[in-house]
């Protein structure tokens, strides 16, 4: 069965000031702070959560 591709969320700016949601969804992605990275699996919610603070991080296809 072949891995399907994850992707790599890295946290650029911070989430101080910004709205309560916002900041949950970072926590909801388990990033930290800036320049922390995680590797979530490519799913249609982890997608919603990424395109909800797309200007707080960079995102990435990566290997399992």
């Amino acid at each position: 069965m072949a891995m399907k591709p994850k992707l790599k969320v890295v946290q650029l700016r911070s989430g101080a000031g910004r709205p309560e949601k916002q900041r949950l969804v970072l926590h909801g992605l388990g990033l930290r702070g800036p320049r922390k990275s995680v590797v979530v699996d490519n799913t249609p919610s982890f997608r919603g959560m990424i395109k909800k603070v797309l200007h707080l991080v960079s995102v990435e296809e990566c290997d399992g």
